[in-house]
């Protein structure tokens, strides 16, 4: 199937599974049959074509295949008679953000909201849920599981307090990004059907929530982001660095907008941590070059958000910028207090390769470029990682 096919069907899939839940709230026997109406669009569409309304189609498919699994004639009059009068459009923002809100039940814990609503909306394996979480898979699809459990014969319909959820959903809103930005694996870098959805939705919340300063911050960091992409990669595939990316090529106008929205923000809304990524985001964004970027402005943002946001990736990212103004053996040295929680993870590899290189380390780099290189899942940057190895060698 060519990539536009999956790519349609990676998208319909949230607003199909939202049309279902609200019709017959069955979360999890609803999600069991969107993913046979997937299945089922696979083997067919290839041969058959693209139906004129492809998300319809799949309803039909879904439903047809809860009516299959229900088999009883007591069920299937008791839910005939509870649901038959309602005839749902497939409705794209609003379903797709109702079971937004209804992954992130306040019954479930955090970790388990952001897991569930990655698998049931933002298309994420449970491999990758997994890898953004940095637990084994099979740790995950438990959470996964006891989460839909948990949430089964829940109302389908947006929460009048929102407030209590919004956490939840901009840090899952966050993750799918993220994945989308840099997949964790395979052999393409980027899913831009996942950025594009996640803007979208951050989009949706926002005018839901006009007032947050959290809301625009997370939009704002993703446009800054989404400018990058088109100068992350070589014609060949190859991934492009930050600090060698054609500035030229980056977006102007997402930049124009997410600055915007920081200006408007930050001095009426209470700071918080995607407002500093934000701010972050856009002084990498503002610098003519990368010799030319304010990394003392960079590494105090980083400060400032491990009081709002402490952690380990925190702390990596702070390392690249300590190392930009007090030198790679700095940058080193905070690196070094986050092994034992980032250390099997190829990112912290790659970033210490990076820094022993500008160290003047070229066989420590070289080793350290190496393992990143064995651990990323990911093709591209596989490739990159064992290039720079090649290089030093």
């Amino acid at each position: 199937m060519s990539s536009s096919l999956e790519d349609l069907l990676r998208a319909s899939a949230p607003q199909v599974l939202g049309v279902l839940v609200r019709r017959y709230g069955q979360f999890s026997e609803c999600e069991d049959a969107v993913q046979e109406a997937l299945l089922a669009a696979f083997r067919q569409w290839p041969s058959e074509g693209v139906p004129a309304s492809p998300q319809a189609w799949l309803v039909s498919v879904a439903a047809r295949r809860l009516t299959d699994a229900w088999r009883s004639e007591s069920a299937r009059r008791r839910r005939e008679s509870a649901f038959e009068p309602e005839a749902p459009s497939v409705s794209g923002v609003d379903d797709t953000l109702t079971l937004f809100f209804l992954c992130c039940h306040p019954a479930l814990t955090p970790n388990a909201q952001a897991a569930l609503t990655l698998r049931a909306v933002g298309g994420l394996t449970t491999a990758e849920i997994a890898a953004a979480f940095l637990v084994p898979e099979a740790t995950m699809a438990q959470r996964i599981s006891r989460a839909k459990a948990r949430i089964r014969g829940e109302a389908f319909s947006l929460p009048a307090d929102r407030s209590s959820r919004l956490t939840v959903v901009l840090r899952v809103l966050y993750l799918i990004f993220n994945e989308g930005y840099v997949a964790t694996a395979g052999p393409s870098l980027s899913r831009p059907d996942l950025t594009a959805e996640a803007i979208r939705l951050t989009r949706a919340v926002r005018g839901l929530v006009p007032s947050s300063g959290e809301v625009a911050g997370l939009l704002a960091l993703m446009l800054l982001t989404e400018a990058r992409r088109a100068a992350r990669l070589e014609a060949d595939g190859s991934l492009v660095p930050l600090e060698a990316q054609d500035r030229l090529s980056w977006d102007g106008s997402l930049i124009s907008e997410g600055v915007a929205l920081l200006e408007e923000t930050l001095p009426v809304a209470p700071l918080g941590p995607y407002q500093l990524q934000a701010a972050i985001a856009a002084v990498h964004a503002e610098a003519p070059s990368a010799a030319e970027t304010d990394w003392a402005q960079i590494v105090g943002l980083y400060l400032l958000l491990e009081k709002f946001e402490p952690g380990p990736i925190v702390t990596l990212n702070r390392a690249v910028a300590v190392a930009q103004v007090s030198g790679p053996l700095a940058g080193l040295a905070l690196l070094e207090t986050v092994e034992s929680e980032l250390g099997r993870h190829h990112r912290w590899h790659a970033v210490r390769a990076h820094l022993l290189e500008l160290a003047g380390d070229a066989v420590g780099a070289r080793d350290a470029y190496r393992e990143a290189a064995r651990l990323t899942a990911s093709l591209p940057e596989r490739r990159y990682l064992t290039n720079r190895a090649a290089r030093l060698a």
